[in-house]
């Protein structure tokens, strides 16, 4: 398996400094962000291409685009722009979250927000990768129904999934799909007094010992289904973005995370 880095491991180090931290890691893939940090509206493109090249790291996606699967308002200029931005930047994808606030949406508009999507990620060459997100209020909660989606409205050549630790537990889901997945978000949840149903974001520290999502597993189910794409540290907790040593950190998680791997492979 290989690791990569979103920003908001790091959410106060700017671009260059998060580049040359994953470079530090081994890393040679990160994700960027236009919500915290706010690389998009903040940083132009081709100075975030002209800093990832020098670092010698890809753009792995830039994230996210929200709600994707409501197609309307200002929705469709908003996707063009960050397209825009994503190819201008050098990313390779640019990745798709669900409405997220207890309305239901239909799955006909699903279907008809990937179709019309599809054409503007064609055109610049990039892959659109959808995340359900597990969380009870959300409109898009598992893998499943998402490739259900994506096939129907033919948008297999353009569309992979997020296969995300947190939301995969959350939303309760067995199945995996590595030949569908271009990217796996990981991040863990240590707090023994929360249910797994009330867990939110701000839950989401680094994966150690004591994780209650099961990454390890997770990892391992997809390494050993085929799944050959980036790891990706999603964690949002306050705690870890107030790190006063946050290479430290993202060190000894991943150190536990192979650690465990290894010992279970050799068992």
């Amino acid at each position: 398996m290989r690791f990569a880095l979103n920003h908001i491991a790091t959410p106060k180090l700017p671009v260059e400094d998060f580049l040359a931290l994953a470079r530090r890691l081994g890393m040679t893939e990160v994700e960027i962000r236009n919500d915290l940090p706010d690389v998009v509206d903040t940083v132009a493109p081709e100075d975030v291409k002209a800093a990832a090249e020098k670092a010698g790291v890809e753009i792995v996606s830039v994230n996210a685009l929200y709600p994707f699967n409501v197609w309307s308002g200002n929705l469709p200029a908003r996707a063009r722009a960050l397209a825009d931005y994503a190819q201008a930047a050098g990313a390779k994808a640019l990745v798709m979250c669900p409405l997220n606030d207890g309305n239901r949406v239909a799955h006909a508009d699903l279907v008809a927000a990937l179709k019309a999507m599809a054409p503007i990620l064609r055109e610049r060459g990039l892959i659109g990768l959808v995340e359900p997100l597990g969380f009870p209020i959300s409109s898009l909660r598992t893998k499943a129904q998402a490739v259900q989606a994506i096939d129907e409205a033919g948008g297999g050549d353009v569309y992979r999934l997020v296969h995300d630790t947190f939301h995969h537990r959350l939303a309760g889901e067995t199945e995996f799909f590595p030949e569908r997945t271009g990217l796996v978000h990981i991040s863990g949840v240590v707090d023994p007094a929360v249910a797994v149903e009330a867990m939110l974001d701000p839950h989401r520290v680094l994966v150690d010992a004591a994780d209650r999502l099961e990454n390890v597993p997770q990892i391992r189910r997809l390494v050993a289904l085929g799944f050959d794409g980036p790891y990706s540290f999603e964690p949002f907790a306050p705690e870890v973005h107030e790190l006063a040593d946050p290479e430290a950190a993202l060190r000894a998680s991943m150190a536990h995370v192979t650690e465990e791997l290894t010992a279970r492979a050799g068992a």
